[in-house]
């Protein structure tokens, strides 16, 4: 099986990349850059692989020479987890159990609600021209999330290492990542938090995953063709 990462540092493209390293050796993945900033998203070829013009998206060649495609953070993590059982990454999706319940409601939690928020803060803050930020937007989604969402993660890091539990699961990519993000606005205030993210960063999957982190930088340039052809 070959698998191809298409990857922008720092991004939710890392918590794929993490996920695929704690994959183990069996599973090398070909990182391909996409530089966000550049414009490389808004390209024709690009937009055939993801139609929202973001990262990550992965393309899979099986053994029997078949392809399979995807984007969305979340649905990739799963489906890796899924089709790797060996490395034990996930609950198994049958029979039916509450742990499985619980790791896809944490999953999806993650990515339809905690990124929501982090997105808003981040386009009015870092992404957008300055006659279209709003102030009250980024201070709502702050509030939101050190209230609603921080206080969830931090109820259960409280009380078990693992964002599920006694053991690491694909789940953490998820959580670990939007902490993060997070944390890079000052919402991570949190005792149980910041020893959970010292932990996971001590993981050398994490620490391979995220070695280009420090080639993100968080405001968009002013002369960037993402400014221009930003949609939301």
């Amino acid at each position: 099986m070959k698998i191809t990462l298409y990857h922008y540092p720092g991004t939710r493209s890392a918590r794929v990349a993490w996920l695929l390293y704690e994959l183990g050796a069996d599973v090398d993945p070909e990182v391909v850059r996409v530089d966000l900033y550049r414009g490389d998203q808004y390209h024709a070829d690009y937009i055939a692989r993801s139609p929202l013009h973001a990262v990550p998206a992965v393309e899979v060649v099986m053994d029997n020479g078949s392809k399979l495609s995807m984007t969305e953070s979340g649905a990739i993590i799963v489906m890796l987890a899924d089709a790797f059982p060996s490395a034990d990454l996930a609950p198994p999706p049958a029979p039916l159990t509450p742990a499985r319940a619980d790791y896809l409601s944490v999953i999806h939690a993650c990515g339809a609600s905690f990124d929501m928020m982090l997105w808003q803060i981040r386009i009015h803050k870092h992404v957008l021209n300055a006659d279209q930020r709003d102030v009250r937007t980024i201070e709502r989604y702050r509030k939101k999330f050190a209230t609603e969402a921080l206080p969830m993660i931090a109820r259960r890091l409280a009380e078990q290492p693992f964002i599920c539990g006694s053991r690491f699961t694909a789940a953490d990519c998820m959580v670990a990542h939007a902490l993060l993000w997070a944390r890079s606005y000052g919402l991570d205030d949190n005792q149980s938090v910041k020893a959970y993210l010292s932990r996971i960063a001590q993981r050398p999957a994490f620490q391979r995953a995220f070695a280009d982190a420090q080639q993100f930088e968080p405001l968009v340039p002013q002369d960037s063709l993402a400014r221009v052809l930003f949609t939301g």
